[in-house]
């Protein structure tokens, strides 16, 4: 494990559609216990990083490493950065993993950390090939972020469209007729460089979209992608922790 790197997981109590979701019982473990260990496989120093008191007290139950936040972070990359400071880490690369993604492999963590092996890199992000057999109407989906990038990887755009827009074919056909790729939400910044974008104003294309990664590429930021065949279990909503559960319960 490379000891430059820290990974923190922002982890929020409040939500619109699942409030306490971190401290969420997924086979005899709490969400935020799961994902904390599963990114303890990759990354030597790890860190929640909350606004409430139940959260901290279940992180420090379990012997994991959580420091306090504000509570009126705009997003989780706010949230990063205060908890970076407040750790008193020296890592030259922060690791922002999604607290409600039980199932992250650590082989992900570890294909965003190699980006970084290029000195170049003061961004990166992870992707997904779109599965097919899924349909178009899993495409069409607002809430899954499509993305684009350049031959090297760079992302060129992020959308909660379709991107890109096949010209002249049915959309029936679209699937058979170029490549898609899908956000996965877990970023790797520089220190130097996450300092910088949590200065950034909101820009026109992140307002339109609502995806913060669009106020970094229109400010002039490159955003390295590296792509991930896993395929997540996010916990947005009651149903998606009964499927997690499920999950869990095939396991063993």
């Amino acid at each position: 494990m490379r000891k430059d790197i820290i990974g923190i997981i922002p982890a929020r109590y409040a939500s619109s559609r699942f409030p306490g979701k971190p401290l969420a019982d997924i086979g005899g473990m709490t969400m935020i216990e799961r994902v904390y260990r599963q990114a303890s496989k990759a990354i030597d120093e790890v860190v929640v990083a909350t606004d409430d008191e139940r959260i901290y007290d279940c992180v420090k139950g379990f012997g994991g490493r959580v420091v306090m936040t504000s509570p009126n972070h705009p997003s989780g990359t706010d949230r990063c950065h205060e908890a970076y400071k407040q750790s008193g880490s020296t890592a030259e690369i922060i690791i922002n993993i999604q607290g409600d993604e039980p199932f992250v492999e650590p082989e992900q963590i570890e294909s965003l950390c190699d980006c970084f092996k290029d000195k170049e890199v003061k961004l990166a992000t992870l992707v997904r090939r779109f599965d097919k057999s899924k349909g178009f109407e899993a495409l069409f989906d607002p809430n899954l972020v499509k993305v684009v990038t350049d031959e090297n990887g760079m992302a060129l755009y992020f959308s909660r469209s379709v991107i890109p827009y096949v010209r002249s074919y049915p959309w029936q056909e679209w699937l058979d007729r170029a490549a898609y790729l899908t956000h996965v939400g877990m970023y790797g910044y520089r220190a130097e460089t996450l300092g910088e974008i949590i200065k950034l104003p909101r820009s026109p294309l992140e307002t339109a979209e609502s995806l913060e990664q669009l106020r970094w590429l229109q400010a002039g930021y490159r955003i390295q992608t590296a792509v991930t065949e896993y395929d997540n279990i996010g916990i947005d909503t009651p149903e998606d922790l009964e499927e997690a559960r499920r999950r869990i319960a095939k396991l063993g």
